[in-house]
């Protein structure tokens, strides 16, 4: 059976003395670990989110996502607008957290784009549920990058290989539960130049539509994702790029391009 989980409205999870831990963020400190949380007023805090290695804020059986969720993106992809979501899926190996290097795959794609979005976290068992229930199953909210090679998804007509790649879905750097997400602002920017900016509340598809609709296909378990899709602006990544994907009231994801070998 799933676990369950409460925890306090924005976490991270990182490398903390050679143990994985999952800590109560605040600014840009971790101020405990979720396991000591009693702590007395002016405790120092534990470290900097600049000093510990972040990991993705959840650990995932599957990574769904969205696709064409905003009608200004399907318009410059030139494609018509879905009657009801369209699902596909990322495998586990294309997980990365901020901070960690996103591989260009030159051996076999040379159009290689960035699609920052909004991230779902499921927090218990979520099968066949109703629309007006859906949001009872989340758990909390983060960012993620749908990074995809865009001549291999145009090539192939469906999006497995240009989206699979291993490092292709950045997560995090946080996870945040006490969050209205539908009227979030998005920003994405690639070496400090604004390439997406939208709101949340330009989706075409609802957060609990988008669960409901999900939960018909396949059960999702605590601590799976569910990427809500990406804005106009999506372009190209090279080598060296350094892409942050920040949405209000989260924190910025912010990732490296390198060369694959």
């Amino acid at each position: 059976m799933d676990q369950e989980f409460t925890i306090p409205s924005r976490t991270a999870r990182f490398l903390w003395q050679n143990t994985i831990e999952t800590g109560v963020v605040e600014g840009d400190n971790i101020l405990a670990l979720i396991d000591d949380l009693a702590l007395e007023s002016g405790t120092r805090p534990l470290a900097k989110l600049s000093g510990v290695k972040l990991l993705p804020p959840c650990e995932p059986r599957t990574i769904v996502c969205i696709g064409r969720n905003y009608r200004e993106h399907a318009a410059e992809m030139a494609e018509e607008l879905p009657p009801e979501p369209l699902i596909f899926l990322k495998p586990i190996t294309s997980l990365i957290a901020s901070g960690d290097a996103i591989i260009y795959p030159s051996w076999v794609s040379e159009n290689v784009h960035f699609e920052g979005e909004l991230a779902v976290v499921i927090g218990r068992t979520c099968r066949r549920v109703e629309e007006a229930e859906a949001l009872n199953y989340v758990l909390g909210y983060t960012i993620a990058n749908d990074v995809t090679a865009r001549d291999l998804q145009r090539k192939d007509g469906q999006w497995t290989r240009g989206k699979g790649f291993d490092t292709f879905c950045p997560l995090g750097p946080v996870l945040v539960e006490d969050i209205d997400p539908t009227n979030l602002e998005l920003t994405t920017r690639v070496n400090g130049e604004v390439k997406q900016h939208a709101r949340t509340s330009e989706l075409i598809f609802g957060i609990p539509r988008l669960i409901s609709h999900v939960s018909q296909v396949m059960t999702l378990h605590a601590g799976d994702v569910l990427l809500t899709g990406t804005p106009a602006g999506v372009g190209p990544l090279k080598p060296g790029d350094v892409v942050e994907v920040e949405i209000e009231g989260i924190g910025i994801l912010r990732n490296t391009v390198v060369a694959g070998e």
